[in-house]
C-alpha cells in the first residue's frame, strides 16, 4: 500500500471523527448544564478537520511550490488574520451587540462559501455537470446569505436601514431576480456540459451571483426589524446550507456534514420561533410585514402611573411570588447580575422567583438566556411562557425589564395591531406588574403597549440596572 492510499485512508478517518465530533456536540449545545463541553467538543473536530484538510494531497503537493502558489502559506495567512479579527471581535463585543455580530458572521460564512464555489470554477477543469449545479446553488445561497445578513447587522446596529423599507411589487421582483439566478446556473451547467461555449458560463456565473446578491437584499429590506431574530436564525440556515453545498461541490464529506447539521438546525429553529410568533414562514418572507400599521384601535388616552424605588420595595417585601420578563432592554442596561441579585435577596425574604423568557425576547434566539446564564441564574427557573402564563393570576409581582412587544395585551385583544395573534407573556395578569423602562416610548416593532396604562401596572423610569441596584440596597438597608 503506497503513502497515497494510506493518505486517503487517513483523511476518511478523521473526517469521520470530526463529523461524530460536530453531531455529538450539537446534541450536548441542547442543555445548559453540557453547553459548554459541546461547544469544546465541536471545536476540536472543526481542528481536526481543518488539519486533515491540510493533509490532503492536493495542499501537500503544493508545500515546495512558491509564495503564491503554497497552499500553506495562503492558509496560515489566512488563519492568522481571521484569528486576530475574531479575537479583537470577540474581546471587544458587549452582549447588546451580540445579536448584530452573529448576523455578520452569518454573512460571512455565506461569502465564504460563495469565494469557494467562485474559486472552483475559475481553477477546477475537473468539474462535471452535477457539481456544477451544486457550485451554482452555492453561489446562490451564500449570496442571499451575505447580503442579507448585511442589512439584517444595519438594522440591528442602527447603522443602516433604519426605517422600514416597503417595496413595491416586492414579490414580483424577488421572483423575477430568483428566475434569472437560476437561468444563470443552467447556463453555467449546459457550459460544462458542451453545449455552451465558456464565454456564455462565464455569464452565467455573473448572472447568479448578481441575481442573488440583490435577492438577499431585497428579501431582507422589507422585513420588519421586530422580525429579526426570526431572521437570523433562518439566514444561519442558508448559510450552512450553502457550505453542505459547496462541501458537495469539492468532494469534502466533512463540510456537507457540518453545512447539513447548521442548515437543518438554523431551519428548525426559525420554524420554532414563527410558531411562537404566530407567524409562517411564508407570511414573514412575502408578506408586507415592514409596512404594518403601527397604530391599533383608537382607545382612551391615559397616562402611565409611575412609582418610586422606596414604594415599589414595599411591594415587593410583601410579595410571596415574583416573575421577571427581560427583554432587549436588560442587555442595553447591562442588568443582568443586578437581577441576580435581587432574585437572591427576593427568596432569601421567602419569595419564590421565576424568570419567564418568550422565545423572541431580544434580538437573537436565545439572547436572554444567555444573559442570566451569565449571571449565573440556575437554569431551572428559567420558564418559558406556556409554563408560565397559567401560574400569572396567581403571581403577586411581575417585573419586566425592557420588554415591550412580549408583553403586550394587543396581541390577545386588538385585531387591528399588527401583533395580533402572536403568544405573548401574560404579564399583565399578575396582581401589579412593574415596567422598568427608560421611557415611555414603543418596542422595536413600534407598536404601542396598553400593558403601560393598566390599572395594575406602574412605571419605574429610568436605568434598569441603576432601579435594580437601588431596589437591592433597599434590601439590604432593612
Amino acid at each position: 500500500m503506497n503513502w497515497e492510499s494510506v493518505s486517503v485512508i487517513l483523511t476518511t478517518i478523521l473526517y469521520m471523527v470530526s463529523a461524530v465530533l460536530f453531531i455529538r456536540g450539537i446534541k450536548l449545545l441542547g442543555k445548559a448544564d453540557t453547553a459548554r463541553k459541546g461547544n469544546l467538543m465541536s471545536s476540536v473536530g472543526m481542528a481536526i478537520a481543518v488539519v486533515t484538510v491540510l493533509l490532503e494531497k492536493k495542499v501537500t503537493d503544493t508545500l515546495f511550490n512558491d509564495i503564491l502558489k503554497n497552499a500553506y502559506i495562503w492558509a496560515a495567512v489566512a488563519i492568522l488574520l481571521g484569528g486576530i479579527i475574531g479575537a479583537i471581535w470577540a474581546k471587544k463585543v458587549e452582549m447588546t451587540g451580540m445579536p448584530q455580530l452573529v448576523a455578520l458572521f452569518n454573512g460571512f460564512g455565506g461569502l465564504s462559501s460563495l469565494l469557494v464555489a467562485l474559486t472552483q470554477y475559475l481553477t477546477d477543469d475537473s468539474v462535471n455537470v452535477f457539481s456544477s449545479i451544486a457550485l451554482g446553488l452555492t453561489v446562490a445561497i451564500g449570496a442571499i446569505a451575505f447580503t442579507g445578513s448585511v442589512v439584517a447587522w444595519g438594522k440591528l446596529s442602527g447603522k443602516m436601514f433604519k426605517k422600514n423599507v416597503n417595496i413595491p411589487g416586492k414579490n414580483v421582483i424577488n421572483a423575477l431576480l430568483a428566475l434569472v439566478g437560476l437561468c444563470g446556473i443552467g447556463m453555467y451547467a449546459l457550459n460544462i456540459a458542451g453545449i455552451l461555449d465558456a464565454t456564455m458560463g462565464m455569464v452565467g456565473i455573473i448572472m447568479v451571483s448578481a441575481a442573488f446578491l440583490i435577492l438577499g437584499f431585497t428579501m431582507v429590506i422589507a422585513i420588519g426589524g421586530g422580525d429579526m431574530p426570526v431572521i437570523i436564525s433562518l439566514l444561519n440556515a442558508f448559510s450552512g446550507l450553502a457550505a453542505a453545498f459547496a462541501g458537495l461541490a469539492i468532494s469534502n464529506s466533512v463540510l456537507v456534514v457540518s453545512g447539513c447539521l447548521v442548515g437543518t438546525s438554523g431551519l428548525i429553529l426559525t420554524l420554532i420561533m414563527c410558531k411562537a410568533m404566530n407567524r409562517t414562514l411564508y407570511s414573514l418572507l412575502f408578506g408586507s410585514s415592514a409596512g404594518a400599521s403601527k397604530k391599533g384601535a383608537a382607545g382612551e388616552q391615559k397616562e402611565p402611573r409611575s412609582m418610586s424605588v422606596e414604594d415599589a420595595y414595599l411591594v415587593l417585601e410583601a410579595a410571596s411570588s415574583v416573575v421577571f420578563i427581560p427583554g432587549y432592554g436588560m442587555a442595553v442596561a447591562q442588568a443582568q447580575h443586578a437581577v441576580k441579585e435581587l432574585c437572591d435577596k427576593l427568596e432569601a425574604n421567602g419569595a419564590e422567583v421565576s424568570f419567564a423568557i418568550h422565545p423572541v425576547a431580544g434580538r437573537m434566539p436565545g439572547h436572554m438566556n444567555v444573559l442570566l446564564a451569565e449571571a449565573n441564574v440556575p437554569y431551572e427557573q428559567l420558564k418559558t411562557a406556556d409554563e408560565m402564563n397559567p401560574q400569572m393570576p396567581n403571581t403577586d409581582v411581575a417585573i419586566v425589564i425592557g420588554a415591550n412587544d412580549v408583553v403586550n395585551p394587543s396581541a390577545i385583544n386588538d385585531e387591528t395591531s399588527p401583533l395580533y395573534g402572536m403568544p405573548i407573556i401574560n404579564a399583565f395578569e399578575a396582581r401589579t406588574v412593574f415596567v422598568l423602562k427608560r421611557g415611555k416610548g414603543a418596542g422595536f416593532s413600534g407598536v404601542e403597549n396598553p400593558l403601560f396604562t393598566n390599572d395594575n401596572t406602574v412605571m419605574i423610569y429610568g436605568d434598569a440596572k441603576q432601579t435594580v441596584s437601588a431596589l437591592v440596597s433597599e434590601f439590604d438597608d432593612k
